[in-house]
């Protein structure tokens, strides 16, 4: 799926933060959006997945606005996942059910390979107070993948993991990325823009650069 955003201007208030931004997402990139606190990269991310309509300019998915999508629930659990800082896992849920509440019925045969793939289908059992850090985010990676998004986007997903299950987190998207799913991740962490195929240098609510390779 190809997003497009033009002409992005975004106020908080009186605030501006994002200043007549121009970015597209293409099927199966990984796209890093890097920059500083303040920067406007969670803003735009947010913009992008339509969790925040901006205050000017316009997203359209495969050349369809976001009025032109139908039921915008349904377009984002069939087509989006989500991936964020703190994992978002019930906590009296266990991980395994975490990830069968988000899935569609024709998807439920995937849960337990696709936990296999994330190295976590020994814990399915267990409670999210129960795993490491780098697991719980695996299980949020998976609850993420599960319907077979076309993108999934997500901001500092690796902020609260340490470098080894960060990195783990950056291969995975990666890898799955190279299957067609697209990644849009907003991250201060430089260590991204080693895995991914596209970087978006923002600072003061505009892009500074573009790196594709």
């Amino acid at each position: 799926m190809t997003i497009e955003g033009k002409s992005l201007e975004h106020f908080y208030g009186r605030e501006q933060v994002l200043k007549g931004v121009d970015v597209t997402i293409r099927p199966g990139e990984f796209v890093a959006i890097i920059g500083e606190s303040g920067s406007g990269k969670t803003t735009l991310l947010s913009i992008l997945s339509t969790l925040l309509h901006p205050t000017h300019g316009e997203v359209r998915y495969e050349g369809k606005g976001l009025d032109a999508l139908g039921n915008i629930d349904t377009f984002r659990r069939r087509k989006i996942g989500f991936v964020f800082q703190f994992h978002y896992l019930i906590g009296y849920l266990t991980l395994r059910e975490n990830i069968a509440l988000a899935a569609l019925a024709e998807y439920a045969d995937q849960i337990d390979p696709l936990m296999e793939r994330l190295g976590i289908e020994r814990l399915g059992g267990r409670y999210s107070d129960e795993v490491s850090g780098g697991e719980r985010q695996r299980a949020a990676i998976a609850r993420a993948l599960i319907n077979r998004p076309r993108v999934v986007f997500a901001d500092e997903p690796t902020g609260n993991l340490d470098t080894k299950n960060a990195l783990g987190v950056y291969e995975l998207f990666a890898q799955f990325s190279q299957e067609g799913t697209a990644f849009v991740v907003a991250s201060h962490d430089k260590k991204i823009t080693e895995f991914a195929d596209t970087i978006i240098e923002m600072e003061d609510g505009v892009v500074k650069k573009v790196i594709t390779r």
